[in-house]
């Protein structure tokens, strides 16, 4: 029997607060995996002001603030990628899937495209191991979104053999993932923003980088005309396959929709982007009544206040973490990256028709070697 291998995953989010990463062994098969070591390293402020500036669009010099940024997301990337490697003491790492960190998504429209930053070239040098990147073009080539792509992960950790569940990413953006019972196809999408107005706003008003445990939200009162002109975007109501990102919902369309209001105290705000999160969400999946539970990950999972809110929008299901079936919330999307590393290594095509919208199955990733 072939031996298990070691992969690493690489992940940082729309959230842009660290890279998360993981050491995982895969068996032969690759649907069962055991966690090793798990490793975050934050990203330090000045860095993410400069990604923020580079998102606004606009930007002078932002050519050069892209390259400057590829070049050291790549280095913090390596860093947290040698640390992990540490802990594999002399068994060697077969490859790095490394996300990278999006600054642009925009996968319709004439020039469909996806742009995440972090040198793998760099990362691969530094770490004397291949690393697979840029997964997410290679879906968009064959017509798909390009995201989301951790559901096919997440139906070989967490599918269920008789019974349909969700999984829910608490992300920067909200994406589920309905996994169907055997011999069913996954299907996933962005539902919509989820603590990325959150986050945004923390920081505008409490000068910290988000809500610890929503108290910032339970604070307020939900105020039914933002949250009506909120969830008026025609995304949230959207069919899929959908995806988006920081360019579709950001603090400057969120003072668009306030300009239109009479002004509201900031935990109003807070309590009404809580709510606009609980609400899309529940919109996305309030039509699939054969779901058995939902399973949430990502560091959303850390927000009382927010779990509380999904979970009273969807009262006929049982809401729990990753956490209740063996996986740390913290942990799923970058093991999704390693999965996601190992089948591009084996060439193992991935069909996402029903997930991303691609036409036909297709190996994701590209391979940089040492």
């Amino acid at each position: 029997m072939p031996a298990a291998e070691l992969y690493i995953g690489l992940m940082s989010g729309t959230s842009q607060d660290a890279i998360d990463g993981v050491l995982a062994e895969f068996d032969a098969s690759g649907q069962t995996h055991r966690l090793l070591a798990w490793h975050s390293q934050p990203l330090d402020e000045g860095l993410r002001r400069q990604l923020d500036d580079l998102q606004v669009g606009g930007a002078r010099g932002e050519l050069a603030l892209a390259v400057q940024l590829h070049h050291q997301l790549g280095e913090r990337f390596a860093e947290c990628a040698l640390s992990l490697m540490d802990t594999a003491g002399r068994r060697p790492v077969r490859a790095i899937g490394s996300h990278g960190q999006t600054v642009r998504h925009a996968p319709g429209g004439a020039a469909p495209h996806s742009l995440q930053l972090g040198n793998p070239a760099l990362i691969a040098a530094r770490c004397g191991a291949a690393v697979v990147s840029d997964f997410r073009n290679s879906d968009i080539a064959v017509g798909g979104q390009g995201a989301p792509l951790a559901p096919a992960f997440h139906q070989a950790a967490f599918a269920l053999t008789q019974a349909e569940r969700a999984v829910l990413n608490l992300g920067g953006m909200a994406n589920v993932s309905l996994l169907g019972s055997a011999g069913h196809p996954v299907r996933g999408w962005d539902t919509g923003p989820a603590n990325v107005l959150l986050d945004g706003w923390a920081s505008r008003h409490l000068g910290r980088n988000y809500d610890h445990n929503g108290q910032f939200a339970r604070g307020g009162h939900v105020n039914d005309a933002l949250l009506g002109a909120l969830l008026a975007h025609p995304f949230i109501d959207r069919a899929p396959p959908k995806s988006t990102g920081r360019e579709m919902f950001n603090l400057a369309w969120l003072d668009t929709v306030l300009s239109g209001l009479p002004p509201l105290p900031p935990a109003d705000v807070q309590a009404t982007l809580a709510e606009f999160t609980a609400v899309s969400v529940a919109t996305n999946l309030r039509q699939h009544r054969s779901l058995r539970d939902v399973l949430v990950c990502g560091g959303g999972v850390r927000n009382v206040d927010l779990m509380e809110r999904i979970a009273r929008q969807l009262p006929w299901l049982k809401v729990r973490s990753t956490a209740d079936e063996g996986i740390d919330p913290q942990h799923v999307e970058a093991l999704a990256f390693a999965w996601l590393a190992r089948q591009r290594i084996h060439e193992a095509a991935l069909d996402l028709r029903h997930l991303t919208g691609a036409h036909r199955p297709a190996v994701l990733g590209c391979v940089y070697l040492p």
